[in-house]
């Protein structure tokens, strides 16, 4: 398997801030936060080394916070050589204390920790505190450690009651600290803390829009693909979709896509995406129903990791059998977005895997096509608005997220055609039900999960054994982190009646009220 370059959409001009990742749960919002302030970010472990982040370039670097003491053996450090490397730097929690310990501070043990609200008050001038941002004003602490002597050549400019050190500042190194977390909506006027050290301190221009990019995405495009021939594997989700449309405009009639109906959508969609995308996109459209082959290839699995990558082998395989003419086909074009990657294993490959994705991890090795991922740089809602840039329908550019094995992760256990159908019939009600209740657009997905047991029950006067439904609801920004959805009473009390009464073999529906971390949104 090979892959195009990963920078290869990566322009000469472009600027981007490295995250370095410490181990924090927040550490993808910061990459987030730092892309709404319109600069480009990516996220790198803490191993990264002063060497390659002379390769990178970066215009800023920004150290997230960790869940260990900059104390204890064995704690994550920085290449001390990238202090002197001249780079702006800003720490935030973790990063801030291992600032200081590094550069000849101090990082006191406390009797007591930090966490929750807490009120900073303004000590000094500072850079980072901006002139209209209040003296004294609330911030979020998540820290038991604290600085309480700064390093040479740096000030302390504001603290908290437990925090004598909550902001420490060098202006002619360009390095900064903040003991609080700015990236958190927590923090009321953390945006304008970073904004001062992106724009003004690191002098980073704010051109990452999308507006400004699919010229370029384009452009990249076309000299990876050149005169070759590609195809894409569309899922009828908003990331094959995106991909879809931009690589179109970028090579046009040199595109075909390839829709595999895995047996596995969800009910009608696949009629829904073969309407749409002959319909509104114009691009020339290979239908494959190859139901019968997954659940045959599936029989007997039940092991998560072992399902998601049986359903990417053989999606592969069925992609290079139904290309047709395309025999001089040598590109294949997939969703892939940022999230992805780092679930999977990190850009880097230093990241824990959470889960092998259908268009990450499931891939063969063997595969005899390149991949082109145009949007792998991206967040969900930037795939969005990229989506609305480049003219596509409402329908497909807001239509919920579905995972690439589709509801094969949303059985626990063996799959099999009659679970299938069961499923489609149970999730088409939690769609149906929150649509009809106007909160498609606050949910960042619904759906139901089959589960692998049976409970007793009782209907119309007789004992049942029948299987549970989950629904899961949840609201997310980019689905990093993603919180459990506080759906009304009355309309999970409507989603649970219509399914235990209109779908047979269901006689329970439970709710999930698990947040991200420490579950996933998906159950497998």
């Amino acid at each position: 398997m090979t892959t195009a370059s990963d920078d290869a959409s990566m322009s000469p001009d472009r600027q981007r801030v490295l995250v370095v990742d410490f181990g924090a749960q927040y550490a993808q919002l910061i990459a987030r936060r730092v892309r709404e302030l319109n600069v480009y970010s990516e996220i790198v472990p803490a191993s990264i080394t002063a060497e390659r982040v002379a390769e990178l370039a970066p215009a800023a670097i920004v150290l997230s916070g960790g869940p260990k003491s900059v104390h204890v053996p064995g704690a994550p450090m920085l290449d001390a050589a990238i202090y002197e490397s001249g780079v702006p730097i800003l720490g935030i929690c973790y990063g801030a204390q291992l600032i200081a310990s590094q550069l000849g501070g101090e990082v006191g043990r406390r009797e007591r920790g930090e966490y929750g609200r807490a009120r900073l008050t303004r000590r000094a001038a500072s850079s980072l505190l901006a002139p209209e941002i209040p003296d004294t004003h609330d911030v979020w602490m998540s820290h038991f450690d604290a600085i309480t002597e700064v390093p040479d050549g740096f000030r302390a400019t504001a603290s908290t009651p437990d925090a004598p050190v909550a902001v420490l500042e060098d202006d002619e190194r360009r390095i900064y600290g903040v003991q609080f977390h700015p990236e958190v909506v927590h923090s009321p006027h953390g945006m304008s803390v970073l904004k001062a050290f992106l724009h003004t301190m690191a002098g980073c221009e704010p051109n990452w829009v999308m507006s400004s990019l699919v010229d370029g995405l384009v452009a990249d495009i076309r000299a990876t693909v050149g005169d070759g021939r590609a195809v894409c594997g569309l899922s009828g989700g908003v990331d094959s979709s995106v991909a879809a449309a931009l690589v179109h405009r970028a090579i046009g009639h040199q595109l075909t896509c390839v829709y595999v109906d895995t047996g596995l959508m969800r009910k009608g969609e696949s009629e829904q995406v073969v309407e749409t995308f002959r319909r509104n996109m114009g691009i020339e459209l290979i239908h494959v129903d190859a139901g019968d082959r997954f659940f045959e290839r599936l029989a007997g699995i039940t092991e998560p990791e072992q399902k998601r990558k049986a359903i990417g082998e053989l999606f592969i395989r069925i992609f290079e059998e139904h290309t047709g003419g395309l025999t001089e086909a040598e590109f294949l074009v997939q969703g892939t977005l940022y999230p992805d990657l780092i679930e999977s294993g990190g850009t880097e490959g230093k990241a824990d895997v959470i889960k092998s994705h259908h268009n990450v991890g499931g891939l063969p090795e063997d595969m005899t096509l390149t991949l082109v991922e145009p949007l792998r740089e991206f967040f969900k809602d930037e795939v969005r608005a990229l989506g609305l840039e480049l003219g596509l329908p409402d329908e497909m550019v807001w239509r919920q997220p579905f995972p690439g094995p589709g509801l094969g992760v949303r059985i626990i256990g063996e799959v099999t055609p009659d679970k299938v159908a069961t499923l489609q019939e149970a999730d088409a009600i939690v769609r149906a039900e929150i649509a009809k209740a106007g909160l498609e657009r606050e949910i960042w997905q619904a759906f139901a999960v089959l589960p692998d047991i049976r409970s007793v029950g009782v209907m119309g006067d007789e004992r049942t054994y029948g299987h549970p439904i989950i629904i899961r609801a949840v609201t997310s920004d980019d689905a990093m982190t993603a919180d459990w959805a506080r759906l009304p009473y009355e309309l999970l009390e409507t989603m649970s009646n219509r399914i235990i009464n209109e779908v047979p073999g269901i006689n329970r529906v439970a709710y999930d009220v698990t947040s991200k971390p420490p579950g996933t949104i998906e159950w497998e």
